[in-house]
């Protein structure tokens, strides 16, 4: 007895033809017939009555029937297992990364996956929010970083990481330095050094410019936090930051709340399915690095 002969079995049995079944399984249907005939010797028993135009099964071959199925089921279950383990034995995963991107246990997630698989390829790309997004849609990435305004993209599942304000941050001297919080509208009188375009941080900011119908001057554009403070620091223009962002160069910047822009930058991970086992184990490490101390 082997797992073919139970296919053509359980074939015939919910075909309850022996041509339908050997269409179904693509062999002829003499080749059915014959495996079914020795799966009966073997088991000592006719499963099928064949005295009609429609083929039933006999009182052996109900008994049979629902233990070949379970069988074939276990069998598909072992090959499921084992690929599972090939694919985390030798694969590859492609993971995308925000432009700019300074959030370590990103880092961490990938050390400690490459050090549990050391057979799985990582592929690391630095891209735009927007193209990391259809990377994913595409299945050409299958993990992204990426920033967002207001929520993370449709259709894609999700892990926030960051969901915060935007602020902006000024050198000492600057003329907003003293005051406490600013609107938008007093960012216009002064040149701005922002995210680029495609970003989380640069879209919550646009549109809600766009909203009150402002125009304000973008004197630089910088895909790095550092790379904005420095230019701020600079006296280069107003840099346009996330708070936790800001917070990191208290020590030659001021941080000031923009008082009518409510809606959040975030930062998530997004990714199609996690069908692929190297993908929800990189998952699993990313959950771990990224949950709060």
């Amino acid at each position: 007895m082997d797992l073919r002969q139970l296919e053509y079995f359980v074939a015939v049995a919910e075909e309850r033809n022996f041509t339908r079944a050997a269409e179904r399984v693509h062999i002829s249907q003499s080749g059915v017939s014959a495996q079914i005939r020795q799966l009966e010797r073997e088991l000592g028993a006719e499963l099928f009555d064949r005295s009609s135009r429609t083929v039933t099964l006999t009182v052996a071959g109900k008994a049979a029937l629902e233990h070949a199925r379970a069988t074939l089921a276990a069998a598909g279950t072992i090959g499921q297992a084992v690929a599972e383990v090939s694919e985390l034995i030798r694969g590859r995963l492609t993971v995308g990364m925000v432009i700019g991107c300074t959030i370590t246990p990103l880092f961490d997630a990938l050390a400690a996956f490459h050090g549990a698989h050391p057979g799985v390829e990582l592929a690391l790309l630095e891209d735009g929010s927007d193209r990391l997004v259809e990377g994913v849609r595409a299945g050409d990435i299958d993990l992204a970083l990426i920033g967002a305004a207001h929520s993370t993209p449709d259709g894609l599942d999700s892990l926030t990481i960051i969901d915060e304000r935007l602020v902006v941050a000024v050198p000492a001297g600057h003329p907003l330095a003293e005051q406490r919080s600013v609107e938008l509208r007093d960012l216009t009188a002064h040149p701005l050094v922002c995210m680029p375009p495609g970003t989380g941080l640069r879209t919550v900011f646009d549109d809600a410019c766009a909203a009150q119908g402002l125009h304000p001057a973008i004197a630089l554009e910088a895909s790095a936090a550092d790379s904005i403070a420095a230019l701020a620091d600079r006296g280069l223009g107003v840099g346009v930051l996330s708070e936790s962002m800001a917070a990191g160069y208290g020590d030659r910047l001021t941080a000031l709340a923009i008082d009518d822009v409510d809606t959040p930058a975030l930062l998530a991970l997004v990714w199609k399915r996690a069908h692929n086992p190297a993908l929800r184990e990189l998952l699993g490490q990313a959950r771990r690095a990224f949950a709060p101390a």
